[in-house]
Parts: structure tokens; C-alpha cells; sequence
């Protein structure tokens, strides 16, 4: 795995835990945010073909 897929992953991994942590929280503005950040970051993954499997919340 490239240092490009490594890091995107990460970063995919710390948004779907930042988002669930807003929604638990009840922050509603934040958990919109994060949810913006993931879709993009899924995009970004789907357009260079990393594959992300079923981690998306």
C-alpha cells in the first residue's frame, strides 16, 4: 500500500470517529461538517481507485 492510500485511509478512519463523536454529542453544525468531509474523502478514494470497503457510517 502506497503512502497515498495509507494516509487517506487514515485520514477516512479519524472522520468517521469525528463524526460519531459529533453525532453522540448531539453537535449537529459539527456532524454536518464531518459528513461533508467524509463524502469527500470517499469521492477522493473512489476517483483513484482506493478501495474503503464498508466502514462508511
Amino acid at each position: 500500500m502506497d503512502a497515498f492510500t495509507t494516509g487517506l485511509l487514515q485520514r477516512i478512519r479519524a472522520t468517521e470517529s469525528d463524526l460519531t463523536r459529533a453525532r453522540e454529542t448531539g453537535d449537529d453544525f459539527l456532524a454536518e461538517v464531518e459528513q461533508a468531509e467524509l463524502d469527500d474523502l470517499h469521492r477522493l478514494a473512489a476517483e483513484h481507485g482506493v478501495e474503503v470497503g464498508a466502514t462508511r457510517v
